[in-house]
């Protein structure tokens, strides 16, 4: 069975990576998403995240498991 990866990165998602706080990790969030113009309800992906970080997009999907 293939196992499907995901495309969404959450602020818990965030945490784990980077070993800091939960408001860090909503801040980080909703830097991303103002830096794409993305509204509230939308969501960031792994993609948008490795990008404004400069990380490797292999590096984060690593993390997640």
């Amino acid at each position: 069975m293939n196992k499907r990866e995901r495309g969404v990165i959450y602020a818990q998602d965030i945490m784990v990576f980077t070993g800091r706080s939960r408001s860090y990790a909503y801040s980080i969030i909703k830097q991303v998403k103002e830096y794409y113009g993305k509204s509230k309800h939308q969501l960031v992906t792994v993609q948008e995240y490795a990008d404004f970080h400069g990380i490797d997009v292999k590096e984060v999907k690593s993390s997640l498991g």
